[in-house]
């Protein structure tokens, strides 16, 4: 995670206006891991006074969203949901917009995450982060992973100690 702590601050450097989507599923086991992140975040009050951090729950369908995300007009948008990296479970993965859809499978969306972030870069004038955590499993009605809930909390501290 140390890694991805300085990737993290070094990509939300002169961030003013931070966005995080939480995609996934409660209903299907590892698919929570974005909506996890978005709960950590949301107890915490680590973030600088400059900073204005605001989450939005994707739940399956983000691009329900896209009209709110584009009010808040964010510096940067970070989008958080599991990903097939085909690593153990509780890896985690940060992308660039333009590195989605090169092999990375994401999960349980009405529409390709492709499009969605194709929509964002070409509607938002920000920085877009694109985390993917590596689920166990993604069936209906499983349980969280010890290995996912773990990674989640561990995204959400970086990316609080990255806007710290």
């Amino acid at each position: 995670m140390q890694s991805l702590k300085r990737e993290l601050k070094a990509r939300l450097k002169g961030a003013k206006r931070v966005a995080v989507l939480g995609v996934g599923s409660e209903l299907r086991g590892d698919d929570i891991a974005g909506i996890l992140v978005l709960e950590a975040l949301k107890k915490s009050k680590k973030i600088k006074p400059s900073i204005r951090l605001k989450t939005f729950e994707g739940s399956t369908a983000p691009e329900n969203l896209t009209g709110e995300i584009k009010v808040f007009k964010p510096t940067h948008l970070i989008i958080v949901d599991t990903a097939d990296i085909g690593e153990s479970p509780g890896s985690v993965l940060l992308l660039r917009a333009d590195e989605v859809g090169r092999g990375i499978s994401f999960s349980t969306h009405k529409i390709p995450p492709k499009i969605l972030i194709d929509y964002f870069t070409h509607s938002l004038k920000c920085e877009i982060i694109i985390i993917g955590i590596q689920p166990k499993s993604i069936g209906f009605g499983r349980n969280m992973s010890k290995a996912v809930i773990s990674s989640s909390g561990s995204v959400a501290s970086s990316i609080l100690e990255a806007l710290s």
